[in-house]
């Protein structure tokens, strides 16, 4: 968000239709074809618990240490999916009202991936752009609904050394340095994801190459601010001299480009 120009326009969401169906099928290719979508069903639903049950095993804590929340064990931390043509209800907390609608899509274009890191049933606890920072958004596992997998990195942004530290496996794999937000404007502390990459190219000379969006907003944006609140991680000076992001380097930018999933978790701490 360090320039007025900062991307501020969602785009439209697009959702899939179904095939119609051209043929009328016969009674017994009915039956095989109930029986199978039953069978996927169960499937899904025993998948489903399979990983719930392993999102609520306790971890042991690794890196980073100074984490607000617990870290991501050693299998990579998981990450759930919106599939295309679904929509979830987005809820501030399990069973409570609804406070928006997720789709695929994030409000730049890009694959929506929600970093799952609390459960309660069958809810998924989740981070997420459309909730302030520092508050989980919750959404129901519906079957169908969600893919899951995993990142194997995760990052975190020292703010009083000024350095961002690449962790995988619980050790360091590259540190990096990075400019950060100047006083009034700093850099707010808490647990985010990465939710896109665009190259900087596309949005002006003053974002370098490369620009990873966060999760987060600056809550506090300069006197007269007319952009977006968004935070990200792209190119410009070192110091304290940001109006909320982090800076870095060109090559450190390519590489995060390169090694960084969408979903990837970053705690950014004083």
């Amino acid at each position: 968000m360090d320039h007025p120009h900062h991307l501020r326009e969602p785009r439209k969401f697009f959702f899939q239709r179904g095939p119609n169906s051209i043929e009328r099928p016969s009674n017994e290719s009915s039956k095989r074809g109930v029986a199978l979508a039953d069978f996927l069903v169960v499937a899904s639903l025993f998948a489903l618990t399979a990983l719930l049950v392993h999102l609520a095993t306790p971890t042991v804590p690794s890196s980073p240490q100074r984490h607000a929340s617990p870290p991501v064990d050693s299998g990579g931390a998981v990450v759930a999916a919106v599939n295309p043509g679904s929509r979830l209800a987005l809820y501030s907390r399990p069973k409570g009202n609804p406070v928006g609608v997720l789709s695929s899509r994030t409000v730049y274009g890009g694959p929506l991936k929600l970093p799952v890191v609390r459960t309660r049933g069958d809810w998924l606890g989740v981070l997420t752009a459309a909730m302030p920072n520092g508050r989980l958004g919750w959404v129901k596992a519906e079957p169908g609904a969600l893919t899951f997998g995993r990142v194997r990195l995760e990052l975190e942004a020292d703010l009083s050394r000024q350095v961002l530290r690449v962790w995988s496996h619980g050790r360091v794999v590259r540190r990096i340095r990075v400019g950060i937000g100047r006083s009034g404007t700093t850099t707010p502390s808490g647990r985010f994801s990465i939710t896109d990459k665009m190259p900087g190219s596309a949005l002006g000379p003053y974002y370098g190459c490369c620009l990873l969006a966060l999760s987060g907003n600056q809550p506090h944006p300069p006197r007269g601010w007319t952009g977006g609140a968004r935070l990200a991680i792209h190119g410009g000076a070192y110091g304290a001299v940001s109006a909320g992001c982090l800076h870095a380097s060109t090559a450190d930018l390519r590489y995060l480009m390169r090694v960084v999933r969408l979903g990837t978790q970053i705690v950014i701490h004083a």
